[in-house]
Parts: structure tokens; C-alpha cells; sequence
């Protein structure tokens, strides 16, 4: 089957398209990518995107607006990889995160992806997936992180075990022990969960300190001529949402404007300059990911793979590797997988579950009552 996943993370950096052929049932998959690259949002849209996660009010007018706005502009990026590479089967879309509250006592989660499903089902006349955050939450769950049980079908390997960490907007691990599906159909024991921040405080720096000029910190420039303030790390490091047990998922509601603003005041009470805040930001990133590591995970993996786009960030590559000096510490693509595709290919075979009426949340990760069927399906 030939499947289109689609993918704007929390960075809010462009849609991720990634057009795969996939065989097989259940987790027993194989899964081949054809066509893949990122989308850039027109500039004005990606504004508005950024405006409402960082809190700005909405009426519902401009609600349905945007949510269409979105969609049109996943339509053409589809279209896209469809007149490169030759007609589908089926479009899977996560949409664009726009809000995100874990579950919080009594209430359940609540999550919102903007860039409606049956309008991509309408423009690109292919049957659609989306909104597939919700039956986990109806179930209980955090409606995230979805992509672990995807990794383990991805990056799954019979001798070694392997964290796979995404890096965007924000950090989110999976925890693969050794599994060969050709012995055991059962998946093993996975964990996963947010860690905390990616690049979200980062790429907020770097568009304050640039006066709009910059978006993200290209190859870690700024980053790697400062240096990091260990009494700032240090500090940062108590923050609550760090030191909850999984399962847990987290987003730019903490890890984003306001925590930026705090920061940057308490960086220029201790008189750092620009490049040694983004280099504090870029090591605080590293430091809560090892913190989550060596806190919540049974066993130190004997690989680390990242995607996302920090992984093309080689100072913040270099800190995570100081904090696990005896662990190689690579892109997903040293084991076959691009990195930035690897979110939209994991969409993509979630919505081949939901085709096949396969169960694509892990209630171990999310914190669920029970396995369910993600996503709403649309046709044209």
C-alpha cells in the first residue's frame, strides 16, 4: 500500500512529507520510503501558527479559518510528492499542534491539530487519516507521544537496545529493547514519553535576539561561541515537569514563550550575552534528556538515534554525547531511517493501522486504558 504521512511538529518549521510503501500486518511491517521532504510554511501562516501556541486569543471564526489555512496549505505539499512519485492509496495526517494539556486529575487530556482531514480528503481526492490524538485521550490517555510503537517497526533491532530521541520543537524519547519480530510477534517492553524541550526555546531565542531576522539556530553557530551558564542549568533543571514519573507529554504551553521570557530575564540578570544564552538553551536541552534518561529508563540503551532537527545541530549533538561518553550518539539515518522523514513515516503507518483496523496507541507510553484504533477516516 502506498501512504502519504504528513507532519508539522511543535518547531512549526514546515510540513514533513514522507510517501512510503508499506507490507505486512500488525507490527511485522515493512516500510519503505519513495519520496520525502519538508515544506516550508508560507511565512505568514507559520506566524499565525506561532501567535496562537503562544497564547494569543482566537475567535471561532478565525479558528475555522486557520484550521482551514492549514489544511490548504498540506494539499499541495501531498500533491506534491503524488506528482513526483505517482498516485497513493491512503493520506495520513497529524495536522499541526496548536495546544496540548496532558491529563491533569480528573480531566482528561485535551488536544488540538489544525488542518481538517476531510478537507484534504476533498482537494487531493485520496481517503484520509487524521486527528489521531483523540481516541487514546477518549481512552484516558495523553494522546501522545504516538510514535514509539512506529519506532520499534523503524529502528527495532534483534542485538542491540536502542533510545530514539526526537528532537523538534520538543524532546520525546522511545526506549526499544532488543526485539526480533520473526521470534516474538509481541512487541517487548516499551517506554517512551516527552522529555521536556527540543528546539521550542531555542528557535524562540534566536528570533528575539535576531529581531525576526533568524528562525533556528543553523548548524549551532551561536551556540557554539558561547558558553553555557551551569548555575542557569542547574536551576532550570527542578522544573516539576522534569522530575514527573512517565507516562507524561509535555509542549510548548511549558517549554515555550513563557518559560522563554523567565529564562531570558534571569540570563541577563547574570549578564550572559546572546551567545551564551543559546548556548545555555542548546545545554539545557541535552541535560534534560540525559536527566530523563539516568531518572526513568531501567537500563542505559547501547544507542542512541536521533531525529528531528536537532539532530543537525552539532553542539547540541556534541552535549548529548558528553552526557554519554560510552554510547554512540547518531541520526537515525546511520540505521536506514532519514531523519527528517521519520515523523511523517511513522504517521503514515498509523494510518495504515487505521486502514487495517489495527490498534496504533501503546497504553504503557501513553498512559491509556486500552488499546485503540487512532484516527478519523475521511473520503473524498
Amino acid at each position: 500500500m502506498r501512504v502519504i504521512g504528513l507532519m508539522s511538529g511543535t518547531s512549526v518549521d514546515g510540513i514533513d512529507v514522507a510517501l512510503v510503501e508499506i507490507e505486512g500486518q500488525g507490527y511485522d511491517l515493512q516500510v519503505d520510503l519513495v519520496e520525502g521532504f519538508t515544506e516550508p510554511y508560507p511565512d505568514d501562516l507559520r506566524q499565525r501558527i506561532l501567535a496562537v501556541c503562544a497564547g494569543q486569543p482566537l475567535t471561532m471564526a478565525d479558528l475555522a479559518e486557520l484550521d482551514e489555512a492549514i489544511a490548504q496549505a498540506f494539499a499541495p505539499s501531498a500533491q506534491r510528492a503524488i506528482d513526483q512519485a505517482g498516485p497513493v492509496d491512503l493520506v495520513a495526517s497529524h495536522g499541526q499542534t496548536v495546544f496540548h494539556r496532558p491529563v491533569q486529575g480528573d480531566r482528561l487530556a485535551y488536544s488540538v491539530q489544525l488542518g481538517r482531514g476531510a478537507s484534504l480528503a476533498r482537494r487531493l481526492g485520496v481517503p484520509t487519516v487524521s486527528n489521531f490524538r483523540q481516541a487514546d485521550i477518549e481512552a484516558g490517555g495523553e494522546g501522545a507521544p504516538l510514535v514509539p510503537i512506529v519506532d520499534l517497526c523503524l529502528l527495532g533491532h534483534p542485538q542491540q537496545g536502542r533510545c530514539v530521541q526526537n528532537i523538534g520543537g520538543i524532546g520525546n524519547v522511545t526506549y526499544l529493547p532488543t526485539w526480533d519480530r520473526h521470534r516474538s510477534p509481541q512487541p517487548p517492553a516499551i517506554l517512551g514519553w516527552d522529555t521536556g524541550p527540543g528546539n521550542s526555546l531555542i528557535d524562540i531565542a534566536m528570533a528575539t535576539l535576531s529581531e525576526g531576522t533568524l528562525t533556528y539556530d543553523a548548524d549551532g553557530a551561536w551556540a557554539a561561541q558561547g558558553t553555557p551558564c551551569l548555575d542557569l542549568l542547574s536551576d532550570w533543571l527542578q522544573h516539576p515537569y522534569l522530575h514527573q514519573p512517565p507516562p507524561k507529554s509535555t509542549g510548548r504551553e511549558l517549554f515555550g514563550w513563557d518559560f522563554f521570557q523567565d529564562s531570558y530575564l534571569q540570563a541577563q540578570e547574570q549578564g550572559l550575552g546572546p551567545m551564551d544564552f543559546v548556548a545555555t538553551l542548546t545545554a539545557f536541552t541535552a541535560a534534560t534528556i540525559a536527566q530523563a534518561y539516568q531518572s526513568f529508563l531501567p537500563a542505559l540503551p547501547e544507542a542512541i538515534l536521533v531525529g528531528g532537527g536537532g539532530c543537525r545541530n552539532p553542539v547540541l549533538m556534541a552535549y548529548l554525547q558528553q552526557h554519554f561518553p560510552d554510547i554512540p550518539v547518531m541520526p537515525t539515518d546511520a540505521a536506514g531511517v532519514p531523519a527528517e522523514s521519520k515523523e511523517a513515516m511513522a504517521f503514515a503507518v498509523l494510518g495504515y493501522w487505521r486502514w487495517q483496523s489495527f490498534p496504533g496507541n501503546l497504553p504503557t507510553v501513553t498512559g491509556a486504558r486500552t488499546a485503540t484504533l487512532l484516527g478519523d477516516l475521511h473520503y473524498p
